[in-house]
């Protein structure tokens, strides 16, 4: 069960998300990626939860919430495989493109 958390601050850290969601059920884990270069924040994360259920009621309690001077945006997180995928598409297409034109 992985939810996608946007427009969190620059400044928040795990143990922030941690609480916020554990209003809901039990959480699993907390992922706050960061900029390779800067190291930065990238102003989203993953919450891992317990159930459907409270996966469920965290969705619909903290979507559209202000948090830190923030309206939240929060939703089921996708599969980083279909992200994947049509990226490899693209770059299969080009690359024929490119070999038909000689």
């Amino acid at each position: 069960m992985s939810i996608y958390v946007g427009n969190l601050s620059y400044e928040v850290k795990e143990d922030d998300i941690k609480g916020v969601f554990a209003e809901y059920g039990t959480v699993k884990r907390v992922q706050l990626p960061t900029d390779r270069e800067t190291g930065q924040l990238r102003g989203f994360g993953f919450v891992e939860i317990g159930t459907d259920a409270e996966e469920a009621a965290a969705i619909e309690g903290l979507d559209g919430a202000e948090w830190m001077g923030r309206d939240l945006k929060v939703n089921k997180a996708k599969p980083r495989e279909d992200r994947g995928s049509s990226g490899g598409n693209r770059g299969g297409y080009g690359g024929g493109g490119g070999r038909n034109r000689y």
